[in-house]
């Protein structure tokens, strides 16, 4: 029990290397721009100040989102999709693997759980004993279900998933932009040491392995914001972009688009005056999502949805109650055919 214990302590040390290691790097530019850059090589004030107010604002705002990433908790599903105690000690007594399936068919019933194993089973964890909802995957690193799982990030040291993701993109985009201010206001100097016009200081140094530095991480997290921000597009978990979610009528990698404006919404919010701050606003409650109608084009879905009365994505979230149905889907019908369940959406308009 002890050794046990020892390693999992030392393993949870280890997580936070990589986050150590890039709070180092960002203490190391904001000396090598703040002091070699802007106090021991610009000469003019006007720029000086100019550069170190563009710096500060940006740096700010990379710092905010970044630590609020780390320090969000990811969201996991609440008590409801556990089994009820009857059903748990029928489900743990089973050793067939079918009937076992019957028993979480019979609870799933009353739970807003559309998507499936790839073999057609109902989602359950074993370690976290409950019944995944749509889009909640188990991570071995925080050892429980996450709602709305994307990744597991190492940088961050935590799941990236509904209560988080948004902070997570907005932190690839300042850090983008922290990267390119720094590669667009050193580059000049960078240019004058390089070709000896500045005399030889202990500000080369910096400022050289600054620009290369900046340039670097400036490719790599933009690549990766490009990545995220398609994923966004179209309403896609990284996972997802992977194995496409299976839903009873089988696999639909765009299951859960429902066009590229309601998507962004689902992340951002209805409200664009959050967008660019790290705050959670993205709609829903992580448990159940607007899936689009089936064989119906996503780029035909925003049509069909208004004829259906309005658009979805309308209401305040609640990222801790699952009584709080999605303003976005007012209305979610399940209807059987041939053993089968078929989900249609339809939208109430709100007074």
């Amino acid at each position: 029990m002890a050794p046990s214990h020892v390693l999992k302590c030392c393993k949870r040390a280890v997580n936070w290397v990589p986050v150590l290691f890039i709070n180092l790097v960002i203490g190391w530019s904001y000396y090598a721009y703040v002091v070699e850059l802007c106090v021991y090589t610009i000469p003019n004030n006007t720029e000086r100040i100019s550069y170190l107010v563009i710096f500060h604002i940006f740096l700010t705002m990379f710092i905010w989102s970044y630590w609020k990433t780390i320090w969000s908790r990811p969201a996991s599903p609440s008590k409801a999709f556990g089994l009820p105690r009857a059903e748990k000690e029928l489900y743990e007594r089973e050793e067939r693997a079918e009937v076992q399936q019957e028993i979480l068919k019979k609870v799933a019933r009353n739970l807003p759980v559309y998507t499936r194993t790839a073999g057609g089973a109902i989602r359950y964890c074993d370690p976290c004993q409950l019944i995944k909802p749509d889009r909640c995957h188990h991570c071995s690193t925080c050892e429980m279900c996450v709602l709305k799982m994307d990744h597991h990030c190492p940088w961050v040291n935590n799941c990236v998933g509904f209560s988080n993701y948004k902070l997570f993109v907005l932190f690839l985009a300042y850090a983008s932009l922290y990267c390119l201010v720094i590669c667009a206001t050193v580059i000049q100097y960078f240019i004058k040491f390089w070709t000896k016009e500045l005399p030889d200081t202990h500000a080369k140094f910096h400022i050289l392995f600054l620009f290369f530095v900046a340039a670097l991480f400036f490719i790599s997290v933009l690549s990766l914001l490009s990545y995220h921000l398609w994923l966004v597009g179209k309403n896609r978990t990284t996972i997802e972009a992977f194995r496409a979610p299976v839903f009873t009528n089988g696999p639909d990698k765009n299951g859960f688009s429902l066009g590229f404006s309601r998507n962004v919404a689902e992340v951002f919010g209805d409200q664009a005056k959050y967008w660019f701050f790290p705050v959670f606003s993205s709609l829903g409650d992580g448990y159940s999502f607007v899936t689009r109608l089936v064989h119906i084009d996503p780029e035909q879905a925003n049509s069909v949805l208004q004829q259906n009365g309005k658009s979805p994505i309308d209401g305040e979230t609640n990222t801790s109650v699952l009584g709080n149905n999605i303003q976005q889907t007012v209305n979610n019908s399940k209807e059987k055919t041939d053993g089968s369940h078929i989900v249609s959406v339809t939208m109430e308009s709100e007074p």
